[in-house]
């Protein structure tokens, strides 16, 4: 299912602020993300707030988040250690800690930590912390992002990290560069909502993401990965108008 910004009913691509809470402790890790919530939700900032009891849980999940509170101290991996791998993995989230501890705080600044909180955690100074998050990211054009239903979670999926997205039988399988993803929508669906933002059908199972194509002849669409996908003949006069246009919006050289 695809959501809008307005009223999480209709289909669209929106921008929204989406968050990850993690703190091993399940009452003070829902606590603090009930009050990030209320706090943006009263600054009319539209948000997805995702709580995980466990770092290895969070590390393991392949949403891309906005904007991430990590407690340092947690038995499985620590917040520090967790905000490295993140970083190993070429993750951007904003990352605040929250520790009842002061001593890991010249440490955060090795993994780029963009504010470090003391349990525990001030209102205000959450606020203050929220605004500046907001402001930061608000700054950042690239966040386009569609919501989808996977089983029985709702996901965020930046449209920057899609390659394509394939059709087989009921499920819509979304190829990005960190994995795959499973929703029921229709790819007609898809497309309806995509092509405005640099996507193409090129074949009645197959919709791609303009970024991502290297070359193309007649028959198929070779990415820069080196994928390779279906390009249906009827499609063909309409997808190099679409590409050449595309690529000399971009700046290319024609």
């Amino acid at each position: 299912m695809l959501l809008m910004k307005k009223d999480f009913t209709d289909g669209g691509v929106f921008n929204m602020l989406s968050v990850a809470v993690c703190d091993d402790v399940a009452v003070e890790c829902a606590d603090i993300a009930k009050r990030i919530e209320t706090i943006l939700r009263q600054h009319g900032a539209d948000c997805i707030i995702k709580t995980f009891f466990s770092g290895r849980k969070l590390l393991q999940d392949r949403e891309t988040f906005d904007l991430i509170f990590l407690d340092i101290k947690m038995p499985d991996i620590s917040g520090m250690e967790l905000a490295r791998e993140l970083r190993a993995q070429e993750k951007e989230s904003l990352i605040v800690f929250m520790t009842s501890a002061r001593e890991y705080v010249f440490e955060a600044f090795d993994v780029e930590a963009f504010q470090y909180l003391i349990k525990p955690l001030q209102n205000g100074k959450l606020k203050m912390v929220l605004e500046r998050a907001v402001r930061k990211l608000g700054t950042d054009t690239d966040t386009e992002f569609l919501v989808i239903s996977a089983g029985r979670e709702i996901k965020k999926v930046l449209l920057k990290d899609i390659l394509y997205i394939e059709s087989v039988g009921r499920i819509a399988i979304i190829h990005c560069s960190g994995g795959t993803m499973e929703t029921y929508e229709q790819i007609g669906v898809l497309e309806q909502k995509l092509s405005a933002h640099s996507f193409f059908r090129c074949h009645k199972c197959y919709l791609v993401h303009l970024d991502y194509v290297d070359s193309f002849d007649k028959t198929q669409v070779r990415l820069e990965n080196g994928e390779t996908i279906l390009l249906a003949k009827r499609r063909y006069e309409a997808f190099q108008k679409v590409i050449l246009s595309y690529m000399k919006r971009k700046g290319g050289i024609l």
